[in-house]
């Protein structure tokens, strides 16, 4: 049986944890977003799926491309941010089914199903980008996602002629902590939860 991990980790990864907008200037190493990937990739999936997809955003070049499919409001925190993970599914995750989940060939399930691949697609891959923020605050990374963005633009700038889609973006680094916001409340437990 598992045991539960130190209240310390927890509050690294949860209960202390913040959304960093502003970014100190200490680098993400490639060895760093290869351990970012080599965590979260073993969050559990429909079928084992694993329709994420990612892009790492981090020369001037790369950002240039994403600037015009932010909100104006995150432009100058992407520009602060050592890296930007693009978090994205691939359309046709499928194709890896039968090899990811031996025990069912899924594949023509999700092939004959538009909705069924694109909502399974859509959710796992969201899942997957909590992994990702859950993967870098263990690794003593901070994280903010960010919805604030056209997909479309993301897309035909990043994934033209491809199978993968924009889910949402998420900034990686080093955050700023004088620059924290004060922290938002959360709703109780009696609030927003039953047990039946």
């Amino acid at each position: 049986m598992s045991q539960p991990i130190s209240l310390e980790a927890v509050e690294q990864i949860f209960t202390a944890a913040r959304s960093h907008h502003a970014w100190t200037d200490r680098p993400v190493s490639a060895d760093e977003l290869k351990s970012l990937y080599e965590i979260m990739k073993w969050g559990p999936t429909s079928v084992n799926s694993g329709p994420a997809r990612l892009v790492f955003v981090q020369s001037d070049a790369g950002k240039e491309k994403l600037y015009p499919a932010l909100m104006e409001a995150n432009v100058a925190q992407v520009r602060a941010a050592p890296v930007t993970a693009i978090v994205a599914f691939d359309e046709r995750f499928f194709d890896h089914v039968k090899d990811l989940f031996p025990a069912y060939d899924a594949t023509a399930l999700f092939a004959g199903d538009r909705k069924l691949r694109q909502e399974t697609a859509f959710r796992n891959s969201s899942m997957q980008g909590a992994y990702l923020i859950i993967a870098a605050r263990a690794l003593g990374l901070d994280a903010c996602p960010m919805s604030g963005f056209d997909n479309a633009k993301v897309d035909e700038a990043f994934f033209q002629n491809g199978t993968w889609r924009s889910n949402f973006i998420c900034t990686l680094g080093h955050g700023d902590g004088t620059k924290l916001w004060p922290r938002g409340p959360r709703l109780a437990f009696e609030d927003v939860c039953r047990v039946v």
